[in-house]
């Protein structure tokens, strides 16, 4: 299976890279350094911006499923990064013949998930997280708004602890909705099998323990 992967230097996006690896896929990754990809058979390296259409469309082209694992690092502040990834990635998408899913990393606290947060975390993210969390929000609008093919992945706070593949996916939200911390390589784990069989498209799957 060919996987494109855009935002795979660090982060979840490493973590898919070194899964997909050790499974054997094809996958070609897209970012701003490529030193940290590993040098492995069927490793597909493309140094560029998710903010360029034209090396969006280099990384996507003839991809099976497109995976976004997106970051912005420790920076909180609102730079238009999101939404100009989104826009980039439509432009890419819409020069295709075929039309792959799509898998969006973002976060619990985009769109409506926001409100089943506690008291307290609301107030963290109104504090520190607000602004990147709204520009992740309008990323998941514009890509749902235009593409039909696609699904969100909000995770809980993201851990640096092992592979697990023992999580909640929860994709109905109530009052007595809790969604604590997860691993990136749980995440990555997930993204990965939604790839190779999605279920979860046109939903926003949120990930926990």
């Amino acid at each position: 299976m060919k996987i494109a992967v855009i935002g795979a230097s660090a982060g979840v996006g490493l973590e898919i890279v070194k899964q997909l690896i050790e499974s054997g896929d094809s996958v070609t990754t897209l970012s701003r350094s490529i030193g940290s990809i590993p040098n492995a058979p069927g490793v597909t390296p493309v140094q560029g911006s998710a903010l360029n259409e034209t090396d969006v469309r280099k990384t996507i082209e003839g991809a099976d499923t497109v995976l976004i694992a997106l970051g912005t690092g420790m920076s909180t502040k609102a730079t238009g990064f999101y939404p100009k990834a989104a826009q980039a990635l439509l432009k890419a998408l819409a020069s295709l013949p075929n039309k792959p899913p799509v898998i969006v990393l973002t976060g619990f606290g985009a769109g409506k998930s926001r409100d089943y947060h506690s008291f307290f975390i609301k107030f963290l993210f109104n504090l520190f997280l607000k602004n990147i969390y709204a520009e992740k929000t309008q990323m998941e609008q514009m890509i749902s708004g235009s593409y039909s093919n696609a699904m969100f992945v909000r995770p809980g706070r993201l851990t640096n602890g092992d592979l697990t593949q023992k999580y909640r996916v929860t994709t109905e939200l109530t009052k007595s909705t809790r969604i604590g911390s997860i691993s990136r390589k749980d995440v990555a784990h997930f993204m990965i099998k939604q790839a190779k069989s999605p279920t979860y498209i046109g939903e926003y799957p949120a990930l926990s323990y």
